[in-house]
C-alpha cells in the first residue's frame, strides 16, 4: 500500500494563481491551504476544488505559517507547495515512486524552473534551484525564519527527485518588485533583531558582489537579456537588504 501524500500550501490573495496550482496536484490524497486573510476569491476557489481550508491571519513570518499549515496534514508525506508553483508530470511520477516504496528518514530535493519576464531561466543561479519540499510529515518541519525559510533537516539523508517544479517567480515586474522589497525589509529586521550591523562599504561590496555573482559566476550571461536584468534585480535586492539593515541600526528606519 502506498504512503499517503498531503499537499500543504500557504496563501494570501492568490485567486489568479490557485486554479492551475491545484490542477497540478489534484491526484494527491489530501490538499490543505492555510489562508492568511485573503480579500479575493482564494478561499472560495480552494473550497470548490475540495481543498481543506484553514484561516490564520496572525502573520508571524513564512516559517511559522508553514509550521501551522503542516499541523493540519494527516498524510505520511508532505509536499510543501506555493501557489505560484506547478508540479510537472515527470515530478508527479517521481513522487509517486517514492510513495510506493517510502524510506522513513529521507528528504527529497526538487529542481525548480523559475520564470522571469517571459523566460524559464536555465542559469543565473535560478536552475536547478533545488528546494527540499517533499518529506516525511512526522519527522521534519520548517524553521522560524520570517523570510527565506527552509526545512529544518540538518543531517538528514537527501535524495534528488527527477522532474521539475515550475515556479512563476516573475510574471509581471511591478508585483515582483513589491515582493522583493517586502522580503528585503523582513530580512533586514530579522538580522537587526539578532544584533547584526553593516557599513556603507558593506552595502557597496554586497551589492556589486550580487551583480557579478549572478551574471558571471552563475552564468547569467547565458540567459540572454533576462540574465542581465536579473543580475541588476539581484543587486538591487541586495542593496535594499543591507541599506535597510544599515538604517535600522542607526535609527533611520522604523523597527516595527
Amino acid at each position: 500500500m502506498s504512503a499517503r501524500l498531503s499537499v500543504v500550501m500557504i496563501a494570501k490573495n492568490a485567486a489568479d494563481l490557485l486554479p492551475d496550482c491545484l490542477a497540478s496536484v489534484a491526484w494527491a490524497d489530501e490538499l490543505i491551504l492555510l489562508d492568511s486573510g485573503s480579500s479575493d476569491d482564494t478561499v472560495n476557489i480552494a473550497r470548490a476544488a475540495g481543498v481543506q481550508v484553514h484561516i490564520d491571519a496572525d502573520w508571524q513570518g513564512y516559517g511559522i505559517q508553514r509550521q501551522r499549515a503542516q499541523q493540519y496534514a494527516t498524510g505520511d508525506y508532505v509536499l510543501m507547495l506555493d501557489t505560484d508553483e506547478r508540479v510537472t508530470p515527470e515530478l508527479k511520477q517521481a513522487i509517486q515512486r517514492v510513495l510506493a516504496a517510502p524510506q522513513p528518514d529521507v528528504v527529497y530535493s526538487i529542481a525548480r524552473r523559475n520564470y522571469f519576464l517571459g523566460r524559464f531561466m536555465r542559469h543565473s543561479g535560478w536552475y536547478p534551484d533545488r528546494v527540499m519540499r517533499f518529506y516525511p510529515r512526522t519527522r521534519y518541519q520548517y524553521n522560524d525564519n520570517l523570510v527565506h525559510e527552509s526545512l529544518a533537516c540538518d543531517g538528514a539523508p537527501v535524495t534528488a527527485l527527477d522532474g521539475d517544479l515550475l515556479h512563476l517567480t516573475c510574471r509581471d515586474f511591478a508585483s515582483f518588485q513589491r515582493k522583493q522589497l517586502n522580503y528585503a525589509t523582513a530580512w533586514a529586521r530579522e538580522r537587526h533583531q539578532r544584533g547584526k550591523k553593516t557599513s556603507l562599504a558593506g552595502i557597496f561590496s554586497h551589492t556589486v558582489g550580487a551583480f557579478l555573482k549572478t551574471l558571471v559566476l552563475r552564468g547569467g550571461v547565458l540567459d540572454g537579456k533576462q540574465g542581465w536584468l536579473l543580475a541588476v534585480v539581484n543587486a538591487q535586492y541586495t542593496f535594499n537588504k543591507y541599506t535597510e539593515l544599515w538604517a535600522l541600526s542607526r535609527g533611520y528606519s522604523e523597527k516595527a
